[in-house]
């Protein structure tokens, strides 16, 4: 396989952006084009829905200063859609124009879903995604407004704790009976409901959104599937995202059962020359021995860095564990690994209700997955516990030396 002179990256992004920057950390001189939507340089995507929400801050934490595109020669062109990519041809198509490619990255991300209903279009009806929805969005959460989330989720969560800190009137309404439930199972998401209902946020659980009530174009309201109504000044759509991947399929690139594309262990999509990474990467991965698919903002930063050297010709597969974290009130957490909450195991080391704790899941007596809430001290041994799946006893998880149980 010749040396690529030329590599052209769909999507400014994480993912995208961390890909521009490792091929110039190692080396790459050749021809290189990063090509995205927004009008932003790259930014990462936590404080959205954290920092900015809060108020702390009005920025997000950009991939790299705004002088390291031209400094490292790279091709950066916002606000410039790419309308088709053809494989055969090796080139993306733009308004009017083609760009040639030798290796092509894909790396577009996701868009949060509509919740299509009745007065899904009300001007007051918002979703998070971009650096503009969060500063508009922040502006409207002031003292006594009525804000309803749709989605208790991770994004639902903070957001509803950041509206609270402003004083807003926080509901949130969800179809399942806990918020975070599909994630962290019964036990561990009770502890975000209460966490949450003592600063003051009411939930709607059990219960489904059939349409938003309003005038002039204006929502005023929710009605729920059990008759009820919830008054709104302000909604905030969050319930989960899906996958860009129309110009992959269009290419003609396979994609998986769950919408993602389709990408080998070393993140090569069907298309030798083709690759793709973050939130649309449906990723062979070799630790778990099937396709996962992560939407978390570690595996977008992860994946650009790692897929670097193989746009380059290398064929490394991709193996570390999904890692993500939260910030919620005086809570914070990190997750490690996949965890199946409903049939693994929980262990929990420390105390639940005083939100200072460990929790563990394990299949077959192997550690899958483990998130600490305010405890730090033992983070690269989580990890290590997780990536190898180490066997242990539940007990010692809850009472032994971490550290010891590495083997």
């Amino acid at each position: 396989m010749a040396d690529p002179r030329r590599i052209v990256i769909v999507g400014t992004g994480l993912g995208g952006a961390s890909a521009a920057g490792a091929l110039r950390e190692q080396g790459y001189d050749g021809e290189l084009l990063l090509i995205g939507e927004q009008r932003h340089r790259p930014y990462e995507l936590p404080a959205l829905s954290k920092g900015i929400m809060l108020g702390d801050t009005d920025d997000p934490d950009w991939v790299h200063e705004e002088s390291f595109y031209a400094e490292k020669n790279i091709d950066l062109r916002l606000g410039t859609r790419v309308g088709a990519v053809h494989v055969n041809d090796r080139t993306v198509e733009l308004d009017g124009t083609t760009e040639p490619w030798d290796r092509l990255l894909l790396a577009t991300g996701s868009t949060p879903r509509r919740l299509r209903v009745p007065g899904a279009d009300f001007d007051n009806v918002r979703r998070l995604r971009r650096l503009d929805d969060a500063r508009s969005l922040r502006q409207e959460l002031t003292e006594g407004k009525n804000l309803v989330i749709v989605g208790a989720g991770w994004i639902g969560c903070e957001v509803a704790a950041a509206a609270r800190k402003h004083g807003a009137n926080v509901t949130v309404i969800d179809p399942l009976p806990a918020p975070l439930h599909r994630v962290l199972g019964d036990t561990v998401a009770g502890v975000f409901r209460t966490l949450h209902e003592s600063h003051g946020v009411t939930f709607r659980l059990d219960v489904g959104v059939v349409e938003y009530l309003g005038t002039d174009g204006a929502a005023t309201g929710v009605r729920l599937d059990d008759g009820s109504e919830v008054p709104a000044d302000l909604v905030l759509v969050a319930v989960g995202a899906e996958p860009r991947t129309d110009l992959a399929q269009a290419a003609g690139l396979a994609l998986s059962d769950d919408g993602g594309v389709q990408v080998d262990t070393s993140l090569r999509t069907s298309a030798p020359d083709v690759f793709a990474v973050g939130d649309i990467a449906a990723h062979a991965h070799p630790r778990y021995g099937r396709r996962i698919r992560v939407e978390h903002w570690a595996n977008a930063k992860d994946q650009g860095a790692h897929v670097a050297k193989n746009l380059l010709g290398g064929g490394e597969p991709y193996i570390a564990s999904p890692y993500f974290f939260s910030d919620q009130y005086d809570l914070g957490m990190e997750f490690r690994g996949l965890a199946e909450p409903f049939s693994d195991e929980l262990v929990v080391r420390g105390d639940l209700a005083s939100r200072e704790f460990i929790a563990f899941w394990l299949r077959d007596g192997a550690v899958q997955a483990a998130m600490n809430v305010n405890m730090w001290d033992d983070g690269d041994t989580l990890q290590a516990l997780v990536d190898a799946r180490t066997r242990v006893e539940p007990a010692k998880l809850v009472d032994a030396d971490l550290a010891s149980l590495m083997g």
